[in-house]
């Protein structure tokens, strides 16, 4: 039986316990690498709520050097929600809640890019490390690292006298999206490597510098970077997106590679350590009771409730959205086609959506006057979070346009009504590690139109299983979705249309080879 300890700033397995993708992914792992004989255990930090919400045992304070100080770190274990038999560690101090109790991530713009969660997560990657080294976890053979979030343990592990007997373990990298790396000055801040690890800093030997320095800011530090190149296996979570990102990225052309780390990447593809495993899915025998639009509507309206209650003012968004619902009930309206979109709205998931054409209207807008045309009755469902200024566009553009809906939050059970109504997914993302979106839509026999790179290409056939697209630079991307979507409107509900349908519920994307995957080029390798 193979131990591994998953470190991860996520975890879907409870309310509140993820963000995106990554969160699900840590969710879904436990009990589907156990039928592999792996036993995965979880540690997160708390962030001032889960260890109480979920009962956790209180086993340890922990004393960690951070910031020139004994830090006292509590730290708690319960059964893991989504797999009982593997523990769940939950890590919890003042600075792990400095974006808000239950906050996973500091959203409030500053001067100084990921300056509050960099020193957050430095914390947490000390206090793995120290309980690790503490005897105050499990032994394990494999320490698995999740993003940036979790990569400083890397450099810990290598360079950290302290952390010496960590490089016992064998060390695996998890790369679910490369685009942010969290670099931070190696001094002259608040948030900097001299400020976390002071005497890291001194004691490191000078050719490590090479290995960990940020490519474009030569006075940073990169974690992501860390993470690459102290461990010894690097994971992409698809095939097609492990071999994009050997290539620069080129964001003028619309292609997004390696993020400046390229050079990294393509060195350890060299050495045998980068290896793409496409993420799976579960597949409940029994899925959840099929509503209809109403009842969707329905739960649109409670969500809605709930993220006022969160709001200390009433905000613009929801009340266009609880019009629009309303105005939608009063019309009785029963749409001939629902689009659908379940996303985080940041510029990889929007940029192709709110690009400006030379018309002078957005990809967005020209879809909707399109729809409009083609089904008068039709309309497009959007739920998502993310950036100010893609939130504050697509609430514009829902303003003007009586057949969009954006619904600007996330709740899990609305998000299961919209892939279960949804006829027509779209996902124009710029660049996808992997993208489970496409699968929850996929699985409920909802056909995707995606922008044919990274795990999409892996996971959607064109005129098969979903509807894809291809261009160089924004505005051939937008017109040539554009295009794709006019040809797939005219096939609703042709023979072809149903087949697609059925072929796209019928594809299987579950977790038994990845994990097999897993098992062999990953922790036995």
């Amino acid at each position: 039986m193979t131990k591994v300890l998953m470190v991860s700033a996520e975890n879907g397995a409870f309310v509140g316990g993820k963000v995106g993708g990554m969160g699900d992914v840590i969710r879904d792992l436990p009990p589907q690498l156990a039928k592999q004989q792996i036993e995965a255990d979880v540690i997160m930090p708390s962030y001032g709520r889960f260890s109480q919400e979920l009962q956790a045992q209180h086993i340890s304070e922990l004393s960690v050097s951070f910031a020139g100080q004994m830090q006292a770190v509590s730290l708690y274990r319960c059964d893991n929600p989504s797999h009982p038999q593997g523990q769940l560690y939950l890590l919890d101090h003042p600075l792990f809640a400095s974006a808000g109790v239950g906050r996973i991530y500091d959203r409030r713009e500053r001067g100084e890019p990921f300056a509050v969660d960099a020193s957050k997560f430095a914390l947490f990657c000390a206090s793995v490390a120290k309980a690790l080294c503490d005897a105050k976890l499990g032994e394990y053979q494999v320490l698995h690292l999740h993003d940036w979030h979790t990569a400083l343990l890397a450099l810990l592990r290598q360079f950290d006298p302290r952390y010496r007997p960590l490089q016992g373990l064998r060390c695996v990298f998890s790369i679910h999206n490369l685009a942010h790396q969290g670099p931070r000055p190696y001094r002259g801040s608040d948030s900097s490597l001299e400020q976390w690890f002071p005497e890291l800093l001194h004691a490191m030997p000078h050719d490590a510098w090479a290995k960990v320095g940020d490519p474009r800011y030569s006075e940073c530090l990169n974690p992501m970077r860390c993470g690459i190149n102290l461990s010894d296996k690097v994971h992409l979570v698809s095939p097609s997106y492990a071999e994009e990102v050997l290539l620069p990225s080129h964001p003028h052309l619309g292609y997004y590679g390696g993020e400046g780390l390229q050079d990294d990447l393509s060195r350890c593809k060299q050495q045998g350590k980068l290896i793409g495993i496409l993420n799976g899915l579960t597949y409940p025998d029994i899925g959840p009771e099929r509503g209809d639009f109403n009842q969707l509507l329905t739960k649109a309206l409670s969500s809605i409730c709930l993220w006022q209650a969160e709001s200390e003012f009433a905000r613009s968004v929801d009340l266009i959205a609880h019009a629009r619902i309303n105005q939608w009930q009063s019309q009785n309206r029963q749409p001939s086609v629902i689009l659908s979109s379940v996303a985080r709205l940041t510029e990889q998931k929007a940029q192709i959506l709110c690009h400006a054409l030379a018309s002078g209207k957005t990809v967005l807008e020209t879809l909707l006057f399109k729809l409009k045309q083609r089904h008068p009755n039709g309309v497009y469902l959007c739920l998502g979070s993310g950036s100010s200024a893609i939130e504050s566009q697509l609430q514009q553009i829902a303003a003007r346009h009586d057949n969009f809906l954006f619904l600007n939050g996330y709740q899990e059970e609305l998000s299961a009504a919209v892939y279960q109504q949804g006829q027509l997914f779209l996902m124009p993302s710029s660049f996808e590690p992997c993208g489970l979106s496409q699968l929850m839509a996929m699985r409920e026999g909802q056909p995707c139109l995606v922008h044919h790179v990274g795990g999409l290409k892996d996971t959607v056939e064109d005129g098969v299983t979903g509807f894809a697209f291809q261009g160089k630079g924004l505005e051939q991307q937008g017109l040539a979705m554009l295009r794709r979507f006019d040809e797939v409107m005219a096939m609703l509900g042709s023979d072809t249309w149903q087949q697609i349908c059925a072929n796209a519920k019928e594809c299987r994307f579950d977790w038994q080879q990845p994990c097999a995957e897993y098992k062999t080029q990953l922790y036995d390798a």
